[in-house]
């Protein structure tokens, strides 16, 4: 009997290759001296102050690679949803907007804050709390410190550090209790359909995950997805058959060549993923600092979430993977599914239950979130860390698009029965909907009123 909330090195591997350069933390710009300036307007901003979001989302990928090696998603993705919303809620206490997280109390500057500053500093402070490693530490403090830099010096630069500060600090006071550090202990199934540990994991992962406090969702159980089918059923039968047919490792699986190049294309982590297409599309995509701040935010609150219900819905069906059911068809009851003890999915499968693939939730909930934001025609190109060296990049039409390969991708990996992806991607829309609807509103008496750093 074994749990952990952490995924080993095998299953991480593909997280650690994109990653920013050294040169993207540059401290100091050569020649450049300290900029002593008079105190700027109240809610200033540099040129594309939006740019601190899209920054510190990138850099949270390197600061939690260094400090785990991005062994365990599920926390990245917690991680990431602190982080962002230590953001918004700082640029909103300097101007508010939107309905802040989980600050209250206002520091008695914020109003004369650089919003910057407040949403650098708030980001900082979030990671260094969760990941206190000293390769982290480092990275974290260049990262900073090229903010501040860039800030100067003033009244409204301490003042924004003085928000930040309040922000992160209410943030990681919320989450302090809300489920992440809890054990629960986990024993594989024995029956027909029930949960096998899966090659090379002798555990399962996380299973307390699925009582840990939503973000934005009212319970995890809120959007539980049906039941799969009956093992004995035609559904069961047809979703075993097409698995068998084009999710195996072996040479004479059914599948093209560009069906296995976007399966390991959409193997890597979905919270890595999916803020490096926001990432993109932001670059091209204008938003002031408030709208940039509460979309990234956004973004990984559903994600965050999506997790959390997902691991609701597994550890409630406890459903066996493709790979052990296809291992053990003749246990199953169905007369017309046949053992195959030689299978091997393309791909190594999750040390988790299969119903519904959480892989694919993330996909549709970040794709809802980003549509609502950008667009519903948006193309967008990217590049992914898990991809064939080959072919590291792939466009698409839309989020949507997206997130339907995404979800394909794990029945072409032989990783999930289409049942279990065709409720992934309904729950990941139902809770990316919910986020949209429900979480940091805009308030009714907001006035938009930014100032630009000359």
């Amino acid at each position: 009997m074994k749990s952990s909330v952490r995924l080993p090195a095998s299953l991480a591997a593909a997280a650690a290759a994109l990653l920013l350069t050294s040169a993207s933390l540059a401290v100091f710009a050569k020649g450049q001296l300290p900029n002593h300036r008079r105190p700027e307007p109240a809610n200033a901003c540099a040129d594309r102050c939006d740019a601190v979001v899209i920054d510190w989302s990138a850099a949270a990928v390197q600061v939690i690679e260094a400090a785990d090696g991005y062994a365990d998603p599920m926390a990245a993705s917690r991680a990431l949803a602190m982080m962002h919303l230590a953001m918004h809620d700082a640029v909103n206490a300097v101007q508010p907007r939107y309905r802040r997280y989980a600050l209250d109390t206002l520091p008695a500057s914020a109003g004369e804050a650089d919003a910057t500053v407040a949403a650098a500093v708030a980001a900082h402070d979030v990671l260094a709390g969760l990941y206190p490693q000293p390769a982290a530490t480092t990275l974290l403090k260049a990262q900073l410190a090229r903010t501040l830099f860039e800030a100067g010096v003033g009244a409204t630069v301490e003042a924004g550090k003085a928000t930040g500060h309040a922000a992160a600090a209410a943030v990681l006071a919320k989450r302090a209790h809300d489920g992440s550090r809890a054990f629960e202990a986990y024993s594989e199934g024995s029956r027909p359909g029930e949960y096998r540990y899966t090659a090379p994991f002798d555990f399962a992962a996380a299973p307390h995950w699925r009582n840990l406090e939503p973000f934005a969702l009212a319970s995890a159980a809120q959007f539980r997805t049906a039941p799969p089918p009956a093992l004995d059923s035609e559904d069961y039968r047809r979703a075993f058959e097409e698995v068998r047919r084009v999710g195996g490792k072996h040479a004479g699986a059914e599948r093209s060549a560009d069906e296995t190049h976007y399966a390991s294309f959409w193997y890597e982590f979905s919270d890595m993923g999916w803020n490096r297409i926001a990432r993109t599309v932001a670059n091209r995509v204008p938003q002031d600092l408030w709208d940039r701040a509460r979309t990234f935010a956004l973004l990984n609150v559903a994600m965050a979430d999506a997790y959390i219900a997902g691991w609701d819905s597994k550890y409630f069906h406890n459903f066996w993977r493709p790979v052990t059911a296809i291992h053990l068809a003749a246990d199953d009851g169905n007369p017309h599914t046949a053992p195959n003890p030689g299978f091997e999915p393309l791909l190594v499968s999750p040390p988790v239950p299969d119903m519904p693939s959480t892989h694919s939730a993330l996909g549709m909930a970040a794709a809802v979130v980003l549509t609502d934001a950008f667009g519903a025609g948006r193309a967008f190109r990217f590049a992914s860390s898990s991809a064939l060296p080959a072919h590291p990049a792939r466009s698409f039409a839309s989020f949507e698009v997206a997130a339907l390969e995404n979800g394909d991708s794990r029945v072409k990996g032989g990783l999930h029965f289409r049942f279990a992806v065709d409720a992934g991607l309904k729950l990941g829309r139902q809770v990316g909907e919910h986020v949209i609807d429900e979480a940091l509103p805009r308030l009714p008496d907001a006035k938009v009123r930014v100032a630009v750093r000359k």
